[in-house]
């Protein structure tokens, strides 16, 4: 059944996790949908690129954490955090993309 990411994670979030990258974090309410997005690989390089309208090179990893049933991934931030034309210092505001995203799970 295809959902709404909003339905089906509990937090969707963003942070710098460097000056120069990002961290994505999306986080699922159960068990059950997180092993299914993950065995199906359905958070991937090339979702994530769409999402982001970047090219999938520019992701710079995409990892399934299994403790906290999430999923994190990494890309360069489009300016430097504090550099002239930021407009999020701490990069908490990059994550809407993701929030547009439906899964068949």
């Amino acid at each position: 059944m295809l959902k709404k990411i909003t339905d089906v994670a509990r937090v969707i979030r963003s942070k710098n996790c460097s000056p120069f990258e990002l961290t994505l974090d999306i986080i699922f309410e159960k068990t059950s949908i997180y092993e299914k997005v993950k065995q199906g690989n359905l958070i991937n390089a090339k979702v994530i690129a769409e999402a982001y309208g970047i090219d999938e090179a520019m992701i710079n990893g995409i990892v399934y954490f299994e403790p906290a049933h999430a999923v994190k991934i990494n890309l360069p931030r489009p300016v430097p955090s504090g550099a002239p034309g930021d407009t999020d210092v701490y990069g908490a505001q990059q994550h809407a993309p993701l929030l547009k995203l439906k899964l068949q799970v």
